[in-house]
């Protein structure tokens, strides 16, 4: 698959996570406030000798079935990962899936942040020598192995730089996917190679960042890559939003969620994008990510 990444980072208002203190590989436990049933731990992985973190919600379940989902959420450039779980709160939208909140690295942003002052992801395949698909690349493997995951339900979500991560992972990790969640990303550069996905994408009209033209083009893009056949039709609401469908030949709908506000997460969104995810697992997936 040709490797060709998005060139825009994109900002969220929330203070920077401090850096992890602990070794490598440990687990800490940490109490929940999302979720009453879910387990939440802070996680480390060593990628090329960094140590990178992520606040894991486990279900009761999490070791019963093969077929328990596995859910990705990154947060905005600037943000962190409790700050995107007490946003997104997935483990309640969810509360069978396994939920992982990266916390992002330091990174320049041409937009909003050149200096790359603050935590974000990369938004191009070769950027910092690919240091966040590794990360991807290492969550993925050891908590398929760990937790017996069949590889089916797998998914990524994110809000604007996370949204456009989300989007860089189907064009580079597409195979490990089954669907992703966008909110206030875009996808500006498509591939001529790249495989039909489902999508669910959330949008502000009066978004100041991610300006809805561009998402407007995200749209038109995910269209055509996934062969959306139809025009669009309801789907559902939650929240005051109001989902729309664009049916798909090869089985990869568009969802588009267009909202009257900017750059926000809007209530709502992750019980769309849960009830969107539940809709669509893969047929059958590699036993590990290509690397």
């Amino acid at each position: 698959m040709k490797l060709i990444g998005i060139v825009l980072v994109c900002a969220c208002v929330a203070p920077p996570t401090p850096s992890a203190t602990q070794p490598p590989n440990r687990t800490t436990g940490t109490p929940s406030t999302a979720s009453d049933s879910a387990s939440v731990s802070k996680r480390e992985w060593t990628v090329d000798g960094v140590v990178r973190t992520a606040l894991v919600c486990l279900p009761p379940a999490a070791n019963r079935t093969a077929e328990t989902p596995l859910v990705f959420c990154w947060h905005g450039h600037g943000g962190n990962a409790v700050h995107s779980r007490a946003t997104a709160a997935f483990e309640t939208a969810w509360p069978e899936a396994i939920v992982v909140y990266p916390q992002g690295l330091n990174t320049v942003s041409p937009l909003v942040d050149p200096d790359g002052k603050k935590s974000g992801w990369q938004t191009a395949a070769g950027n910092n020598g690919d240091r966040d698909i590794k990360l991807y690349d290492a969550m993925v493997d050891s908590l398929r192995a760990e937790y017996k995951l069949d590889g089916r339900h797998t998914y990524s979500a994110g809000h604007s730089n996370g949204g456009f991560f989300s989007y860089l992972l189907w064009q580079t990790r597409g195979a490990t996917l089954a669907a992703i969640g966008p909110v206030a990303g875009a996808y500006l550069k498509p591939t001529a190679d790249i495989k039909p996905l489902p999508v669910i994408h959330v949008a502000g009209k009066d978004d100041p960042i991610v300006k809805f033209s561009w998402q407007e083009r995200t749209f038109e893009n995910v269209r055509a890559a996934n062969a959306c056949i139809s025009e669009g039709k309801p789907w559902a609401a939650e929240g005051g939003l109001t989902a729309t469908l664009y049916e798909s030949s090869k089985g990869a709908p568009l969802v588009t969620v267009i909202h009257e506000g900017g750059h926000e997460y809007p209530k709502g969104s992750s019980a769309l994008i849960a009830r969107f995810f539940k809709e669509h697992a893969q047929a059958a997936v590699a036993a590990t990510v290509p690397k």
